[in-house]
């Protein structure tokens, strides 16, 4: 993943990571995805967003999925 797509920045909605140079969440590209959205679809409704922003996206949410702790009860 090429962090220069994503930005953490508490001044940039509320620190939520963010495609780099916009204020979209990578959590709006997750749920394009989970909606059936295609990476061509996405970028037709975010025409700033490159395909490696997208793929940035899903890549960063798999890096902090990966780093998950699970806690049993």
């Amino acid at each position: 993943m090429n962090k220069a797509h994503i930005v953490v920045d508490p001044k940039i909605l509320a620190g939520h990571p963010v495609i780099s140079g916009t204020r979209i969440p990578v959590s709006l590209v997750l749920n394009l995805f989970s909606h059936g959205y295609t990476v061509g679809r996405i970028r037709e409704e975010y025409p700033e967003l490159s395909t490696q922003d997208i793929e940035a996206a899903a890549s960063y949410a798999e890096e902090r999925l990966k780093r998950e702790e699970v806690f049993s009860a």
